[in-house]
């Protein structure tokens, strides 16, 4: 039992290392979502709605901001699947919605930026081996 403990933490030791390394590099990608954006706890929705703890949310969930009716009736609950596809074409995922992005088409640049948001995760949600 104390084996499998030490290799499970050794386990997520490793996984915060990669993850916080794809993680910094989806910061600085994010700093293009930052414009609308906000990952702070508590944060007021902007021009788009507040991102902490978008994992594990479901879509049209933060209180106070304007969804479009698309979104209202999406029945998304956002994990990196869903995160991906919304990133990479958000007509595509969700057609009509309101958010003026065209989209992310490097994968890479998808996976990065979703491992920066998971940083911001509800405890149970995103975090892998640890969560």
């Amino acid at each position: 039992m104390q084996q499998r403990m030490i290799v499970a933490a050794a386990l997520c030791a490793l996984s915060v290392a990669v993850h916080a390394q794809d993680a910094a590099r989806g910061k600085r990608l994010y700093e293009e979502c930052a414009a609308c954006h906000a990952t702070e706890r508590n944060a007021p929705p902007g021009v788009g709605p507040a991102l902490h703890g978008v994992i594990g949310r479901k879509a049209a969930e933060v209180a106070d901001f304007r969804y479009s009716p698309a979104m209202k009736r999406s029945t998304i609950v956002w994990n990196e699947r869903e995160l991906d596809a919304y990133i990479a074409d958000p007509q595509k995922k969700v057609p009509a919605n309101r958010m003026p992005y065209s989209g992310m088409a490097d994968a890479r640049d998808r996976a990065d930026l979703i491992a920066y948001l998971k940083l911001n995760a509800p405890l149970g949600f995103g975090s892998g081996v640890c969560g």
